[in-house]
């Protein structure tokens, strides 16, 4: 029999479980996998955590930031591999912005989801920018 998925906006979850769910979604690629603390403060920090459930197992992530009023950034949206194509990662954006109506959701895409976006009706940007250290205002 299989399980049916929950979702959660108060399950708390550690930095374990969310480099296992980042592994299994590929996401992992471009996390710092390695470095619990890192992705510990990762999961402190974000004002927004929306789970997805297959029983007791962690199959979905959304960690946002947000002003509640403009702008919510998807900082991650993971999904297990196994569970792709069942809606979880449409519900789980669904879910974060219940949680800050009225504010634009806007996120940078992993280059394996590019094509996955438009799918459940976001629209492209075209100028992003973005600067990983401080070395280029020196």
């Amino acid at each position: 029999m299989i399980e049916t998925i929950s979702y959660s906006h108060t399950a708390k979850i550690n930095a374990n479980l969310f480099k296992e769910v980042l592994v299994q979604s590929t996401l992992g690629e471009r996390r710092p996998i390695n470095d619990l603390t890192r992705l510990q403060q990762m999961l402190d920090h974000a004002q927004i955590l929306v789970t997805a459930w297959q029983g007791k197992r962690l199959i979905g992530v959304s960690r946002a930031i947000s002003d509640f009023s403009y702008c919510t950034y998807l900082s991650d949206l993971a999904v297990d591999k196994e569970f792709h194509g069942l809606g979880i990662g449409k519900t789980l954006v669904k879910k974060t912005m219940e949680l800050a109506p009225g504010a634009k959701l806007i996120l940078l895409s992993a280059p394996k989801a590019v094509e996955y976006y438009p799918k459940i009706g976001m629209e492209k940007h075209p100028a992003c920018y973005y600067m990983e250290d401080l070395t280029s205002l020196l």
